[in-house]
C-alpha cells in the first residue's frame, strides 16, 4: 500500500519538503495526503501538488486525511505538541531539526515514540551524506575543528516573528548561528566524535554584530570526558564565504557540498546523499534498513543546543569593528573568515588569542 504523507508547515522552508513530496509522488513512492500551514502561500511551479487538501490546523488534517507519515517543518519551539499529536494519531514522523528545544522535551518525545510504537526521524539531512560515512569509516583520532563563514542580511532576522530572538512567549527559540544555520556542522561533529562521546566541559563565546537578541557569530570548545576536543567557529557576518568544513586527523569534510579530503588525498566530491524521508520510507518497508537520524541520535545535540540558548546573552561587537557589506543589507566583521578558520585549526578561542572585541568564555553545563 502506498504510504500517505502529509506536511505540517508547508510555507517558507517547507517549500523544500513540498518539492520532495512532489518528486516522490511523481515516482509513485507516496501519495500526498495533505498540506498544513497557518498562513496561505503562493503556488510554486517546482512543487505544484495540485488538488492536495490544504488545512490551517494540524489536528484537523490528522483527523481528516489520516496520514501514515507526517513531515513537521514548523518553528522549533512549536515542534513538541505537534509531534505528540502526530504520534498519538498513529503516524510516523519526520521532524525538522532541531527536534525540540530542551532535554526535557526530548525525553518526553522519546517516551511518546516508545509508547506509541511509531517512528521518529529528525531532519539532519547531512547525516545521509556518503562523504560523512566515509570520514566516519576512516576512524581518525585527534581533535575536531569546525568552521564556516556565511552572510545573512538584516532582513534574515525579520523573516519570522521568532527570528533573531532567544525567547517567544517564555519558550527558548533556536535561532542562534550554531543551533540553527550551522546546526548540521555541530551535529556532524558529534557523530564523528562517536556515540560514546560525552562532554565534560563546554566553553562558549557568543557575539552579535547587529541589534538582535541572539548570536550571529559563535565559538564553542567542547572537551570530552576522554579529553578529546571539538572546537567550532561560525559566523553569519562575513563578507567572505566559507562553505563550512570539519577537520579531524588530517582529513577535511566540506559538509554542505559533500566534498572530502582524506589524509594523503585531494579534496573530491563524494556522490550520494540519502534523503531522510526516503530513508524513513525504506525503514517502514524493511526494518533491517536503519534510520539515519533517529530521535535518540540527536539527544546530545539537543542538550548542547539548550545549554547554548539558555546561556547569557551574546556580547555586542562594537560598530567600530564592523564594515558595511559590499552589497548592502547590514554590516560584516572584517577578517572573521580567517578567525573562524584559525579557531578550528588551533582549538584556541578568540579571547585566548588576543582578539580585541572578544570577551571571556562562558562555562556551560548540560541538563
Amino acid at each position: 500500500m502506498t504510504p500517505r504523507v502529509a506536511l505540517v508547515g508547508a510555507g517558507g522552508h517547507g517549500l523544500s519538503h513540498r518539492r520532495t513530496l512532489q518528486r516522490l509522488a511523481d515516482e509513485g513512492r507516496i501519495a500526498v495526503a495533505g498540506l498544513c500551514d497557518r498562513q496561505p502561500f503562493g503556488p510554486d511551479p517546482s512543487a505544484p501538488l495540485d488538488g492536495v487538501p490544504f488545512f490551517t490546523d494540524h489536528t484537523t488534517l490528522l483527523a481528516t486525511v489520516h496520514p501514515d507519515v507526517v513531515v513537521i517543518c514548523t518553528p522549533p519551539h512549536t515542534h513538541l505538541p505537534i509531534a505528540l499529536d502526530v504520534l498519538a494519531a498513529g503516524a510516523d514522523l519526520l521532524l525538522e531539526k532541531p527536534p525540540v528545544t530542551s532535554s526535557g522535551e526530548h525525553r518526553e518525545l522519546a517516551a511518546a515514540v516508545e509508547s506509541t510504537g511509531r517512528l521518529c526521524q529528525v531532519g539532519f539531512q547531512a547525516l545521509g551524506s556518503a562523504a560523512l560515512a566515509a570520514l566516519i569509516a576512516a576512524d581518525l583520532a585527534g581533535p575536531i575543528g569546525v568552521f564556516g563563514a556565511w552572510w545573512r542580511p538584516d532582513t534574515y532576522y525579520t523573516r519570522a516573528p521568532w527570528a533573531g530572538r532567544r525567547l517567544v512567549d517564555g519558550r527558548p527559540v533556536f535561532d542562534g548561528a550554531l543551533v540553527n544555520p550551522f546546526a548540521h556542522a555541530l551535529m556532524q561533529a558529534l557523530v564523528i566524535a562517536g556515540p560514546a562521546y560525552r562532554p565534560a566541559l563546554l566553553e562558549l563565546e557568543a557575539y552579535r554584530t547587529r541589534d538582535i537578541a541572539t548570536d550571529d557569530t559563535t565559538f564553542l570548545r567542547v572537551t570530552g570526558a576522554d579529553g578529546r576536543q571539538i572546537t567550532v567557529g561560525v559566523t553569519l557576518a562575513s563578507a567572505v564565504f566559507l562553505a563550512g568544513e570539519i577537520q579531524v586527523g588530517g582529513a577535511a569534510l566540506e559538509y554542505p557540498t559533500d566534498r572530502l579530503r582524506l589524509p594523503g588525498s585531494d579534496l573530491i566530491a563524494v556522490p550520494g546523499r540519502t534523503g531522510l524521508l526516503e530513508n524513513l520510507l525504506d525503514h517502514r518497508a524493511d526494518p533491517a534498513v536503519p534510520l539515519l537520524a533517529p530521535l535518540r541520535r540527536t539527544a546530545l545535540f539537543t542538550a548542547m543546543g539548550e545549554a547554548i540558548v539558555r546561556s547569557a546573552p551574546p556580547l555586542e561587537i562594537a560598530p567600530k569593528w564592523l564594515a558595511p557589506h559590499p552589497s548592502g543589507g547590514g554590516s560584516v566583521l572584517p577578517g572573521i573568515d580567517e578567525l573562524v578558520r584559525q579557531v578550528a585549526a588551533t582549538g584556541e578561542l578568540p579571547s585566548e588569542i588576543g582578539v580585541p572585541w572578544a570577551g571571556r568564555p562562558q562555562l556551560l553545563r548540560l541538563s
